[in-house]
């Protein structure tokens, strides 16, 4: 396992739509690993295969529930209601943003043993769930954000998560 070197904003990789996973290979497996150790060193609760280079559908996400989440070639299927609060990124170090998301979803995935499974989840892995697919279409939550980015520091001064 290595920790990798985490894409920022200005990389031309997180702006590209990644390429479905065909099948898990040592290669892949190793991916994995990594992306769960290079989140947990950054304390991220989320990361995407692009957000270390790779355009590959394959996201890494723990929000501290009890599980670690593995979603290859994620599709949502299913949303529902809203939830509005700020959200930052690995790869927009030092910021955050208000942004609104949907409160449950349900997804289609595979695991990390290229199995089919769905997921439901709402409130905080509902928002990393929707964080991180939308990385996979070269998305970054600063085209979401309501009103202008925040320097991390100036939000927690002003005691609002």
């Amino acid at each position: 396992m290595a920790v990798r070197q985490i894409r920022v904003i200005g990389d031309e990789i997180l702006t590209k739509k990644c390429k479905p996973v065909k099948e898990m290979t040592p290669r892949m497996k190793e991916l994995v690993e990594d992306m769960f150790e290079t989140m947990y060193q950054a304390n991220g609760v989320g990361l995407a295969a692009p957000q270390v280079g790779i355009l590959k559908r394959l996201v890494t996400i723990d929000v501290e529930d009890g599980n670690q989440y593995v979603l290859i070639n994620p599709e949502i299927t299913e949303q529902e209601g809203e939830q509005t609060g700020y959200e930052g990124c690995l790869s927009v170090p030092g910021k955050t943003g208000i942004v609104t998301r949907p409160e449950r979803v349900r997804v289609r995935a595979l695991d990390a043993e290229m199995e089919p499974f769905e997921l439901e989840a709402e409130g905080l892995l509902a928002r990393a769930v929707c964080h991180e697919l939308a990385h996979l279409d070269g998305q970054l939550y600063v085209e979401l954000v309501e009103g202008e980015l925040m320097d991390v520091e100036s939000e927690e001064e002003s005691g609002e998560e």
